[in-house]
């Protein structure tokens, strides 16, 4: 690691990707649909071009995806390097990401935000609720019915 290369690296993985490292304890996806033995490393990013890294790659992804904070210092069997691309310079991870190194994990909404506990949490009590007002309209439509044909 040289003294360029940010403390905490971000990499968005699909979550089924991120799933099967739980299993195995390597990470090996290098970007969507294509993996490290392909590619050669994992692209990764600093935070400040996660945002772009999605609006490019992920948008339009169809499943749902994590944002995985990996710390460079914890990689036991692969190499960080930031290497120039175009105008910039990304970091790239040489050999799979073993499964310690990454401090933290979080979901990511269709814009590419982050999700956090509080926000999944609303999100899962407006579905509940939107289901118990339909239940509640079904039920007071049939008893109305019922006390209309009584």
């Amino acid at each position: 690691m040289t003294a360029t290369q940010p403390e905490r690296i971000f990499h968005i993985a699909t979550a089924s990707d991120w799933r099967r490292t739980l299993e195995t304890g390597t990470y090996t996806t290098s970007t969507m649909g294509r993996t490290l033995a392909e590619e050669g490393f994992i692209h990764a990013s600093r935070r400040d071009q996660v945002q772009g890294v999605f609006d490019r790659y992920y948008r339009g992804a169809g499943e749902h995806l994590v944002l995985l904070t990996i710390d460079p210092a914890r990689l036991t069997d692969a190499e960080v390097r930031v290497e120039a691309v175009g105008d910039d310079t990304y970091p790239h991870v040489y050999g799979p990401i073993n499964r310690t190194a990454v401090v933290d994990v979080v979901p990511l909404d269709r814009r590419g935000a982050t999700e956090t506990v509080i926000s999944l949490w609303v999100k899962g009590m407006a579905a509940r609720m939107g289901i118990a007002l339909a239940v509640m309209a079904v039920v007071a439509l049939v008893v109305l019915v019922a006390q209309r044909l009584a």
